[in-house]
């Protein structure tokens, strides 16, 4: 165990290359990891920001898409926490080297305007989704990270599981590195929600009748570059590469299996 907690400029960094795999499809992967960074027995800590994402239309689409991004979260010594990366919850953790615990998060839908290719298919709706992770800090540079999310679709009852790790290195004084990889994976009825056509929806939309089974939906790495601007404010440049696996790469709404997406975002630590 370490004798201290990880620094937070590390674990900031970490955040950051974490946050890197939002660019895909921002919707999709929001809360695909708990991404906290220590605050400390005696203090709480928190960030606030914004960051601009170049991603996609849906996870599938060709069609890009380009949001500005709120990134707001606080941690209380208490061990609550609550933001728009995180979702809220509680980390049972007192350990440096470990985070696990439950939240509440959202899947945020898809919109069948969003594009042509979804003409047909209806509205995924916002859902609350209920869950649980474990991270844990092999080194102050590596973590592996572990999350459970269940209640998307309109069903109420996708469940998406993501694993993966994240790498973090200084540059220099001011400049530092952050690298991760996270699969996902989910239930038939995730996959049906997002991937599958129904026949009402094959009806409408003209697409075949497809009823995709479980598995890994999809693997996605990204690369962060952060400047620090003072002790408290940085600034970063991320890309992330994702490619659909499973059935979900035989979906016919695929038109673009592999996607290589970025963000920009600004970013103060208090």
């Amino acid at each position: 165990m370490f004798k201290t907690r990880v620094p937070n400029l590390l674990k900031t960094t970490l955040l950051l290359s974490a946050m890197a795999a939002l660019a895909p499809s921002a919707q999709a992967q929001a809360f695909d990891v708990v991404r906290l960074y220590g605050a400390s027995v005696a203090t709480d800590t928190g960030t606030v920001g914004g960051a601009f994402v170049a991603g996609r239309q849906y996870a599938g689409s060709r069609e890009h898409r380009y949001m500005l991004v709120p990134l707001i979260d606080y941690q209380w010594k208490s061990g609550w926490f609550a933001g728009t990366l995180n979702g809220i919850g509680y980390d049972f953790s007192r350990r440096p080297d470990m985070n696990y615990g439950l939240r509440l998060t959202a899947d945020l839908g898809r919109l069948e305007e969003r594009s042509v290719a979804l003409r047909g298919l209806g509205d995924i709706d916002i859902r609350p989704e209920a869950g649980a992770f474990f991270n844990y800090y092999v080194s102050p540079q590596v973590a592996l990270t572990s999350s459970l999310r269940y209640g998307s679709g309109n069903e109420r009852s996708g469940m998406v599981i993501d694993i993966g790790a994240a790498y973090s290195a200084m540059l220099a004084p001011q400049w530092r590195v952050g690298l991760g990889v996270t699969g996902s994976y989910v239930n038939a009825d995730y996959m049906q929600a997002y991937f599958g056509v129904t026949p009402t929806q094959s009806a409408r939309s003209g697409y075949a009748i497809t009823t995709p089974s479980a598995g890994l939906r999809d693997i996605r790495a990204s690369a962060a570059l952060t400047y620090l601007i003072s002790p408290r404010v940085s600034v970063t440049t991320g890309v992330s590469a994702s490619s659909l696996l499973g059935d979900a790469k035989d979906s016919p709404l695929l038109r673009e299996r592999n996607a290589v997406s970025g963000l920009v975002s600004v970013l103060y630590r208090f």
